[in-house]
């Protein structure tokens, strides 16, 4: 058992972090470089990844990393889950194209990309900022950063749907105008493509009526890599990058969903990073969502981190949280016929404390006692 000094350096780490994250995020961002091509993911909270940190760049990476590309997110904004492998971007919630546009020539020649993936205007349309005006706004900044950086490959997308009506007859107005700008800097010489971003997603695929929920992102993110495939050399050569970690097969991984709450167990914030805890979450079927139950008792996810009970494993509510698989009994857990899952080395039931129907619950191991926060399903 690692004990109290496990805990407290993992405090004082994430202590640590908290305090110097604006610091040092130039210096972390860079370490997740692995000198592949430089792809810059552009624009407002749809690039952020408002509602489902790391949006659509979690997909995008995912099918890089997996056609084996070596790519290099760059930004100078950082943030998104573990199973997201470069977290470096350049968007901005809430900014326009005009406010884009205002500083794109510096983060231009700062991050220098190869490639730039560019979805703005929807700040334009729900701010009702001279929307009249976007198409030529948005001609100006593409040329802004195709003079700037005039080696580089600018895949501009339409916006993606508005669930209010008015808005959305306003965003295919503007949609509708680019085709002809991109198709008129094609003519005049520049690296500039089209994705039909817009034709992707429905309402449907919006959380709030403006920003994706995980599904939506990852329709924005197949959209993005098919036309990154389609351009040579926008994100180098398949098969050049590292091999990457299997992902356990959904023959032998499943989601493990509280029967009280109708949430997933999921592994929060930098999820493959010992020490991260675990909580229930809105079920989205992302890896760190999926468990595999080893022989040896254990539950696994991303194939190489354990279920684990951290500190004082046999008290009532210590906290769960992932770490290195180490076959250790506060590792081992047993699924019951009745839903609930045991903590071998504790005799401790898997738990749901609290409030567990919100998202975010911190899990934590209790006195078995049969009730609904303490079962749970595979599906």
């Amino acid at each position: 058992m690692r004990g109290w000094k496990r805990w407290l350096g993992t405090v004082l780490l994430t202590v640590t972090m908290v305090a110097l994250g604006a610091v040092t995020q130039t210096s972390v961002a860079g370490a997740e470089s692995n000198g592949g091509v430089r792809v810059m993911p552009l624009g407002d909270s749809i690039t952020e990844g408002t509602q489902v940190p790391g949006g659509y760049r979690i997909g995008l990476w995912q099918r890089l990393a997996a056609g084996r590309y070596t790519v290099d997110f760059v930004g100078s904004q950082f943030n998104g889950p573990g199973n997201l492998g470069d977290h470096d971007h350049q968007g901005h919630p809430g900014w326009r194209i005009d406010q884009i546009d205002a500083n794109i020539t510096g983060w231009a020649r700062t991050q220098n990309p190869r490639t730039v993936l560019l979805h703005i205007g929807t700040n334009d349309i729900l701010q009702n900022y001279n929307v009249a005006g976007a198409p030529q706004r948005l001609s100006t900044l593409i040329d802004r950063i195709t003079s700037t950086v005039p080696d580089a490959d600018v895949f501009v997308a339409t916006i993606i749907p508005l669930a209010n009506a008015g808005q959305e007859n306003a965003a295919r107005a503007f949609n509708a105008a680019i085709p002809g700008i991109v198709q008129g800097k094609v003519n005049s010489g520049r690296r500039v493509h089209l994705v039909d971003m817009h034709s992707k997603l429905t309402t449907s695929d919006l959380i709030d009526g403006i920003h994706p929920t995980a599904g939506g992102y990852d329709k924005m993110a197949a959209a993005w890599y098919a036309a990154l495939q389609s351009v040579s050399g926008s994100i180098g050569q398949p098969g050049t990058g590292p091999t990457p970690t299997p992902t356990p097969t959904p023959s032998t991984a499943s989601t493990i969903r509280g029967v009280a709450s109708g949430r997933c167990l999921d592994v929060a914030n930098v999820s493959q990073a010992n020490g991260a805890a675990v909580q229930i979450w809105d079920c989205n079927g992302q890896n760190n969502q999926r468990w595999t139950p080893t022989g040896a008792g254990e539950l696994r996810v991303y194939g190489n981190k354990c279920l684990d009970v951290a500190n004082m494993s046999t008290a009532d509510g210590a906290l769960v949280n992932i770490w290195d698989c180490n076959g250790q009994n506060n590792q081992k857990w047993r699924l019951n016929s009745d839903g609930s899952i045991t903590a071998v080395g504790a005799n401790k039931c898997l738990d749901a404390p609290n409030y567990s129907t919100a998202n975010g619950v911190k899990l934590q191991i209790w006195a078995c006692n049969g009730a609904s926060n303490q079962r749970w399903t595979r599906v």
